[in-house]
């Protein structure tokens, strides 16, 4: 009996977390098509509530989803049609490496180089680490000197 009850308590807890890590990937995902694809949206900051920690930080600075919703609402004034791909999806515990591809056509100018309307792909890594259905921490890098090198033509 007791072989019984642990192997349906193991399942159970499997199963529990499988369900949560299933979660946790649909939230990373969920970063850029709520958030990195839809920088106009007039609810950002709910949105970047429901996905990032209130102490949520990038590349180690603490910004919170509110720095962050204002980062959003910055580069969806220059660049309104940004939109960000999910390419793959690498999982180790609760960190979720991310490729991803990015792109836009900037109405304004954008790093200094003025708007040319040219448009611009990139590739960008992401490191996401999740706790508790929120993201904490993010680690990003993007090929921005790409994009100024398309956009001026």
């Amino acid at each position: 009996m007791k072989k019984l009850l642990s192997l349906v308590l193991g399942g159970f807890i499997w199963m529990t977390a499988s369900t949560a890590m299933a979660n946790d990937i649909d939230l990373v995902k969920s970063f850029y098509s709520e958030l990195l694809s839809d920088t106009t949206a007039s609810d950002m900051a709910d949105r970047t509530k429901k996905i990032l920690s209130d102490d949520w930080t990038t590349n180690e600075k603490p910004t919170g989803h509110a720095g962050f919703a204002k980062t959003v609402a910055y580069f969806g004034s220059i660049i309104p049609d940004l939109k960000w791909e999910v390419v793959d999806v690498l999982q180790d515990g609760n960190r979720y490496v991310v490729r991803g591809k990015a792109t836009g056509t900037p109405v304004k100018a954008l790093f200094g180089a003025p708007a040319t309307g040219n448009a611009f792909e990139i590739m960008s890594i992401d490191i996401h680490t999740v706790e508790n259905g929120k993201i904490v921490n993010s680690y990003h890098i993007e090929d921005w000197l790409k994009a100024l090198k398309q956009i001026k033509g």
